[in-house]
């Protein structure tokens, strides 16, 4: 099933709760046009607000992720207004409220990092390669992608990724952690389509949008306010997926999880 908004070069699809956001450029390894930043923000707002979406996943068509920015499309633009669109993007998928999943293939450079450590969880296979490549063009990288690279790989290296502009192995980006897990290209669609139908099918949207707005803010804020955790208390008490999930498991069967956001949760 198909969602709307059309967007050359991007393709959003909906099946049973996982939305998949396709970059869809492969001629141009899925370069990101000034179009496709605004789209990427305008389609993660709107999947955010869907109750039937659980799980959001990017992903490249062919055989790379995304090689970055379209270069040649910087000159339609104003810089101003080409960045404002790229930190949109990124933000809207930073603040997605539900679990996000990056799955990489080829190159995953530039924006393409940029769009693939705004999500959750990173799964990649062995033909992937990683950079950060601004200092090839004397441009600065975008202090809040830069901030997100740092909290997942710490500052020495992000600064090696920044400074040498080198594009690293799919191997040095799972011991750095810019990777949460690398598979044979054979595998990675079998181990995507085992770890999204756990999150979105099997397990409660309540505690994984409440576990990711309390890790987000213990990660950018080192603590986190009482009133968060308040309102995720009183969330599970008038929830019944607590009741299901114990329920479950005495039972030992799956659990039928119900619960959805209301407009102030999302």
């Amino acid at each position: 099933m198909s969602a709307g908004l059309e967007v050359a070069g991007l393709r959003v699809e909906i099946d049973d709760g996982i939305a998949t956001l396709w970059l869809d450029r492969p001629a141009k390894r899925n370069a990101v046009t000034y179009d496709m930043w605004n789209g990427i923000a305008a389609h993660s707002e709107r999947l955010a607000a869907d109750d039937t979406v659980r799980l959001l996943v990017v992903r490249g068509v062919g055989d790379h992720f995304c090689a970055g920015a379209d270069i040649a499309s910087m000159s339609d633009v104003s810089g101003g207004a080409y960045r404002r669109a790229n930190e949109a993007a990124d933000a809207a998928l930073a603040r997605f409220p539900k679990p996000s999943i990056a799955v990489i293939t080829g190159a995953c450079v530039g924006g393409g990092t940029e769009i693939a450590v705004a999500c959750d969880l990173r799964l990649a296979d062995t033909t992937s390669r990683f950079g950060i490549t601004p200092a090839r063009l004397g441009i600065v990288y975008p202090a809040s992608a830069t901030a997100r690279v740092v909290r997942l790989v710490g500052p020495s290296a992000t600064k090696h990724l920044l400074f040498s502009a080198e594009l690293i192995e799919a191997d040095r980006a799972l011991r750095i952690g810019l990777v949460d897990e690398v598979h044979d290209p054979g595998q990675l669609d079998d181990r995507l389509r085992q770890l999204s139908e756990l999150i979105a099918n099997e397990r409660s949207l309540l505690t994984q949008m409440a576990s990711k707005e309390i890790v987000d803010a213990l990660d950018a804020d080192g603590g986190v306010d009482p009133s968060v955790e308040q309102r995720w208390g009183r969330a599970v008490a008038a929830a019944g997926d607590a009741a299901e999930g114990i329920a479950a498991f005495v039972e030992r069967r799956t659990p039928n999880f119900t619960w959805t956001p209301s407009e102030g949760e999302r």
